[in-house]
C-alpha cells in the first residue's frame, strides 16, 4: 500500500557536541525532527518533539540540570500540533503516535495528540514506569503517561499489517529504543532517531557520551549499516547537515 512521509522541524536543541558524539568540539545546534506517516489505514506520527512549555520556561519543564545542558530554540508555531494544522491535518485525528523512546525531545508533544494510540516498545514503557530507571535515563512520565491507549510491542512490529511500516528494535541509546522502516514508492527509508544521531555516528562509530548500553548501541548501528547496504536510506536522528537536505512539509519525502 502507498505510504506518504512528511518531515517537520519542531525546534532545535543546542549543547556540547562531545555529549552527542565522541570527539566533538564546541557546541552544536541540532534539529528536533517529527515525522507524519500517512497510510490508507491511518495516520501516524513518529515522535512528537518538545513540550510547548519549553517555549517560555524550559527550566520549569525540563528541570534546571537539563535546561543548563541544553539550550532550547522553540518558538510558538513550531510545536507538533501547529505543524500539523499548518498543512491541514487535525492533531485530534492522528491515529498512532510511535515514540522512538522517552527523552524529552521525542515525547514532549504527546499531550498535543489527544486521541492517538501510543505505540512503544515494552522495554521502554517498563523503564519509564520504574521511578529509579526513569530518573537515571532522564525520562519524565508527564511526557508519556497521559492516559493514551497503549500498544506495547516486543521487537519488530508491522504497524499496519502489510509490511509498509515496521518498528525496528534499536536498543542501546535507551532500554527500548526503536527506529522505523518505511517502504515508500521510491524505496526503503529508515528513520533512525537516536540510534544514530549523525552520519558520522554510523560511518565512524563515534558514540554519544552517555547511553544505556554502548554495546547494544553498536549492534544497532551494525543493523542500520546492513539496511543501508541493502539499499535503504537512513534518516539520521539529529544531523543538521543531513536535515538541510530533507524536504519539509507540506512537501512530502519522495
Amino acid at each position: 500500500m502507498s505510504v506518504t512521509l512528511y518531515a517537520f522541524t519542531c525546534g532545535t536543541v543546542t549543547g556540547e557536541f562531545a555529549r552527542l558524539m565522541e570527539g566533538g568540539e564546541g557546541d552544536i545546534t541540532v534539529p528536533v525532527p517529527v515525522f507524519l506517516i500517512e497510510h490508507p489505514k491511518g495516520r501516524a506520527l513518529f515522535d512528537t518533539g518538545l513540550h510547548p512549555d519549553c517555549q517560555h520556561d524550559p527550566a520549569g519543564r525540563l528541570g534546571s540540570r537539563l535546561a543548563a545542558l541544553f539550550r532550547i530554540g522553540f518558538e510558538p508555531g513550531e510545536e507538533v500540533s501547529a505543524r500539523l494544522e499548518a498543512i491541514g491535518r487535525d492533531p485530534a485525528r492522528i491515529d498512532l503516535v510511535i515514540n522512538s523512546h522517552f527523552h524529552f525531545d521525542h515525547v514532549g508533544g504527546n499531550a498535543l495528540i489527544p486521541n492517538a494510540t501510543m505505540l512503544v516498545q515494552r522495554g521502554e514503557w517498563d523503564a519509564g514506569m520504574d521511578p529509579d530507571t526513569a530518573m537515571k535515563r532522564g525520562f519524565d512520565p508527564r511526557d508519556f503517561d497521559l492516559g493514551h491507549k497503549l500498544r506495547l510491542v516486543d521487537g519488530e512490529h508491522d504497524v499496519f499489517g502489510d509490511g509498509s511500516v515496521i518498528c525496528l528494535p534499536t536498543h542501546g541509546h535507551t532500554p527500548g529504543h526503536q527506529s522505523l522502516k518505511l517502504q515508500l514508492d521510491s524505496g526503503e527509508v529508515v528513520l533512525a532517531a537516536d540510534a544514530c544521531y549523525f552520519c558520522r555516528t554510523l560511518r565512524e562509530r563515534r558514540l554519544p557520551r552517555y547511553a544505556h548500553d554502548h554495546q547494544a548501541m553498536l549492534a544497532s548501528l551494525d543493523r542500520l549499516e546492513a539496511l543501508e547496504r541493502s539499499g535503504a536510506r537512513i534518516f539520521f536522528g539529529h544531523d543538521p547537515e543531513f536535515w538541510r537536505s530533507v524536504p519539509q512539509a507540506p512537501a512530502s519525502i519522495a
